[in-house]
């Protein structure tokens, strides 16, 4: 089905996303930009009214939690967790181990192996801790894995070797036990090198009673590229290991500017996306990464791109805010 820029929109009167979603028994949620949460009374409105889950953009990332070393710093996660309370959202907890926006002081020294052990030990302990109860489910490790299914080269692979991932879940149920605890990673929609390498990953966690409660899919897509065919089958396939699966960060970037024929093919994609996650009943939630375009991160990272969201720079709603409320109303729960 194709979703044209004429089809239409909804007004006041018409349900929200996220009463759709609960309908059907899922999550709906996007990535938040707390800055913009504080200084933005339309943007605040629109996240309350659409959404049931919301995720820290940043302000959850290690870089920022604690920019000296012991020097912790709460006061943007915790406004936002103090949203979500007021609109009866959850909160996804982003992220605690990741390759990415670590602190300096943590890169630029020269800590021994056993140093680095209690320092992540300790990280994943005081944030968890600092959260408990208020978080409903974890990224606990941030995208371990490369393209062609290897180990990523991060500071913990090389001091830590692959149990990192093994010991952060463990810290992780050790500080809320009542978090559910994801793996997450990109690229991993299409059932391939590595996909099957996390599959494996996964499976190996379980073997050894890992606390690993959810496998995370971010869905960063392009209407030029595939959309990705076995999306269905690879949910199916890490449900079938016992856990949940989740869509976690999606959005669909278009080369700009945007044109009715471009906006309509993101809106198949977005729609195929949410039909995929429907029809798995592990499949429990269903993010986007951010929900406007005035504020999303892809123009930063994609050069001639963007505008990969469901509502435009103004907060109107795109196609794919249509694609997704008609999926919603039309698929019924397994």
């Amino acid at each position: 089905m194709r979703y044209a820029e004429n089809d239409q929109m909804p007004s006041t009167g018409r349900a929200p996303l996220r009463d759709l979603a609960q309908a059907q028994h899922k999550l709906i949620g996007s990535a938040v930009d707390t800055s913009v949460l504080a200084s933005d009374a339309a943007y605040r409105a629109v996240l309350a009214r659409e959404f049931s889950s919301v995720t820290p953009e940043n302000v959850m990332k290690w870089q920022l939690v604690e920019p000296q070393r012991g020097v912790f710093d709460y006061t943007a996660a915790d406004s936002l967790v103090q949203f979500a309370r007021e609109h009866d959202q959850v909160v996804r907890g982003h992220t605690l181990v990741w390759h990415n926006q670590v602190p300096r002081w943590l890169t630029e020294a020269a800590f021994t192996t056993p140093e680095l052990a209690d320092i992540l030990h300790e990280h994943i302990l005081q944030e968890v801790a600092h959260f408990r109860g208020n978080i409903n489910a974890w990224d606990v490790v941030n995208e371990p894995v490369n393209d062609d299914g290897t180990w990523r080269d991060t500071i913990w692979l090389r001091a830590l070797g692959p149990d990192y991932v093994g010991l952060a879940f463990r810290w992780a149920q050790a500080a809320d036990p009542q978090a559910w605890l994801y793996l997450n990673d990109f690229n991993v929609e299409s059932i391939g090198p590595k996909s099957d390498a996390m599959y494996a990953l996964v499976q190996d966690l379980l073997a050894r009673g890992t606390p690993v409660h959810g496998v995370g899919l971010q869905a960063h897509l392009a209407i030029e590229l595939e959309f990705p065919s076995t999306l269905r089958q690879n949910l199916e396939r890490f449900a079938a290991l016992g856990v949940h699966v989740a869509i976690t960060e999606a959005d669909v970037r278009i080369p700009l500017p945007p044109t009715p024929a471009k906006l309509a093919i993101q809106a198949e994609y977005f729609a195929r996306l949410l039909q995929a996650c429907l029809e798995v009943r592990q499949c429990v939630s269903f993010t986007v990464w951010g929900f406007t375009d005035a504020h999303s991160w892809v123009p930063r990272a994609f050069a001639g791109q963007g505008a990969g969201t469901p509502f435009d720079e103004q907060l109107q709603p795109k196609p794919a805010y249509v694609a997704l409320s008609v999926v919603l109303r039309a698929t019924v729960s397994p």
